[in-house]
C-alpha cells in the first residue's frame, strides 16, 4: 500500500484506531465510513476515518 493513500479508521463508540484502509484523495473528497468490527467493543460498530 502507498503510503500517501493509507487512511486510519477509528471506531465512533470507543475511539480505537482498529483498521487502515486505502483512498484516492483526488477521486473521493469526503472521508470514508464502515461499518465494520471492534475488537475492543466486540460488535459491528461504524467507523470513520481519522486524521
Amino acid at each position: 500500500m502507498a503510503r500517501e493513500n493509507l487512511v486510519k479508521m477509528k471506531c465512533e463508540v470507543c475511539k480505537t484506531v482498529n483498521y487502515f484502509t486505502q483512498r484516492n484523495k483526488k477521486k473521493i473528497k469526503e472521508k470514508l465510513e464502515m461499518k465494520k468490527h471492534c475488537k475492543k467493543c466486540k460488535k459491528h460498530t461504524n467507523h470513520k476515518e481519522a486524521k
